[in-house]
């Protein structure tokens, strides 16, 4: 956990970050569109980690510098990303909805099922809060979710009931913030990095080092 691969575009994001979202849309369309992109690893980040109590809890009433204007300048910069990279986004960026769940059961879906079902529920999370509107921090959206990657429910609901798991999120947090990411979506490739809902021609940049 404590390295990255040279040859992988590593992108540390959290459901909940309207920006990561865009910034796999970008992603996606260099992928797209480039004669070898490179793979693809997704790794986890708590968006909100600086909030949380001992037990886990988010306190919403913690001041962390971001005011009326701060989002009022944030629901600009998202429409207009909106815009330029084609998306369209039902749900509104401010709604409070925790994401530490939805991250727990996609590492023990990494650890348990193994990468292609990891993948389809990584990517269903993010449509289901962003498209969809659905609360993504909700037991039973998540088993849902998990359902439809074809993980029977009891699984997991166990999975989301295992304290080991809560153990390995906080050390996946940990190691992220000892490589140095400090903001979301930050992408990481051959020891250079970009933070934030970059356009496709700067993951060229990024990745070709240029």
């Amino acid at each position: 956990m404590s390295q990255v691969s040279p040859d992988t575009l590593t992108v540390f994001s959290d459901y909940v970050c309207p920006f990561c979202y865009l910034g796999r849309a970008a992603m996606d369309e260099y992928r797209e569109r480039a004669d070898d992109p490179p793979d693809v690893e997704w790794r986890v980040f708590d968006l909100r980690g600086h909030k949380r109590d001992a037990d886990g809890s988010i306190d919403y009433d913690v001041d962390d510098g971001k005011d009326d204007d701060y989002f009022s300048e944030v629901r600009e910069n998202v429409a207009r990303l909106e815009d330029e990279y084609g998306v369209e986004m039902t749900l509104d960026f401010s709604r409070d909805v925790d994401s530490w769940d939805a991250q727990k059961l996609a590492v023990y879906l990494e650890q348990a099922h193994g990468e292609a079902t990891f993948r389809q529920f990584h990517h269903a999370t993010f449509d289901a809060l962003w498209q969809d509107g659905r609360d993504v921090g909700d037991a039973d959206v998540l088993v849902d979710l998990a359902s439809d990657a074809g993980v029977p429910e009891d699984e997991a609901r166990s999975a989301l009931g295992d304290d080991r798991l809560d153990d390995e999120l906080r050390a996946r947090f940990e190691a992220a913030r000892d490589l140095g990411v400090t903001g979301i979506p930050t992408f990481v490739y051959d020891g250079h990095a970009a933070r934030g809902a970059i356009p496709p021609a700067q993951f060229e940049r990024l990745v070709d080092g240029a």
